[in-house]
């Protein structure tokens, strides 16, 4: 009888210790476990990455959660900001613009994710037929000078004499950037060329910190970074990220051009006169260069590229922006993955053969 009183007891005492931990288990996880509709979406923004616009959408459960995630993504964008500057000097950092003031004197040494991002546009060079050429930068330094001159003094506006950006020419010759994998150096055959790696460095380091953010477990990430912009997942509740694509005539009522829905992985990329120019006597100029005139192309006011690379997109939307709508037509349609639209400075807007499937119905 008392073996029975005994067991009995500690039945009692088990059972109260079960049903404890069940309702501290419940407790502790009431934050995640409960209705997903918990999850709360949030925005971080920032103004001092890649000389451009950063916005970060995510959802978490708390605003603590999200504010973690946005730093770790902030950290890894300015680690990519400050290996691809072509402007600025930091302590301990060897970067582009530690390749261009070597150029012609000595190989330098560079961390990994520059040989990466270099041997990507070399790929893009020749994918586009040379119409992104990241060495460029003899003849976009000068275009970038009278643009900031012309901006700052618009009455005394002037565009770049054409005998200077020919001799600028004879200095972009990309096969000059001599990349030693073993060594990971980089070393610039051609004293006066310069490397200028705004047309893929962006999406390239979109793509790089997506992948990262990823592989931290994050998920239900929207990233953008100027016009490249990148999802991770979906929105909390299963859709698709629909993006807004900006109307390049900034004087129209309407905002936004287009808007797509993007899946898990994808990008919208877009590229045109809108960005960043200038006037003189009147007229705008850009700050995409054909490499073929030398002078801004003018043919698109927009090129808004959706595929699931954005390094792939940044570098296509500059060379569709500087090809014929044909040459960048049969480009588009016989890459796997890869859509595109042309937005005409009438608003006529041209569409690849596919990209009409991403618009939000």
């Amino acid at each position: 009888m008392n073996k029975f009183k005994t067991a009995s007891v500690m039945l009692i005492v088990l059972l109260i210790v079960f049903i404890l931990a069940v309702q501290a288990g419940i407790l502790a996880g009431s934050s995640k476990t409960g209705a997903s509709a918990e999850k709360t979406k949030y925005t971080a923004t920032f103004l001092d990455i890649f000389d451009t616009r950063t916005e970060i959408v995510g959802y978490a459960y708390t605003e603590d959660e999200f504010s973690e995630q946005a730093a770790l993504i902030k950290e890894r964008l300015v680690f990519y900001n400050n290996l691809y500057d072509i402007y600025n000097d930091y302590e301990g950092v060897n970067n582009i613009k530690t390749i261009n003031d070597n150029a012609g004197k000595e190989p330098v040494k560079v961390d990994q994710e520059i040989i990466d991002l270099l041997k990507f546009s070399k790929d893009m060079y020749e994918l586009t037929d040379g119409k992104t050429n990241i060495a460029m930068g003899a003849v976009l330094s000068i275009w970038h000078d009278y643009r900031e001159y012309g901006t700052n003094n618009p009455e005394r506006a002037t565009l770049p004499d054409i005998d200077e950006l020919k001799a600028a020419a004879n200095h972009i010759n990309i096969d000059n950037m001599i990349i030693d994998e073993e060594a990971c150096t980089v070393y610039l055959k051609d004293p006066e060329m310069s490397l200028d790696v705004g047309s893929t460095a962006k999406g390239y380091a979109v793509q790089k910190v997506m992948e990262y953010a990823k592989a931290q477990g994050m998920d239900n990430i929207l990233l953008s970074l100027g016009g490249n912009i990148s999802g991770l997942g979906t929105r909390i509740d299963g859709t698709s990220f629909r993006i807004a694509i900006q109307n390049p005539d900034l004087d129209s009522d309407e905002e936004y051009i287009e808007k797509v829905d993007i899946t898990d992985g994808q990008c919208v990329v877009s590229s045109g006169d809108y960005q960043r120019y200038y006037y003189v006597d009147g007229k705008l100029y850009c700050h995409i260069i054909n490499p073929d005139t030398l002078f801004p192309s003018e043919e698109f006011a927009a090129v808004s590229v959706i595929t699931n690379d954005s390094g792939t997109a940044d570098a296509l939307s500059t060379a569709l922006y500087n090809m014929s709508l044909e040459e960048g037509m049969e480009l588009v349609n016989n890459l796997e993955d890869v859509e595109a639209m042309w937005v005409y400075h009438d608003g006529t807007k041209v569409y690849s053969d596919h990209f009409e499937e991403s618009i939000a119905k």
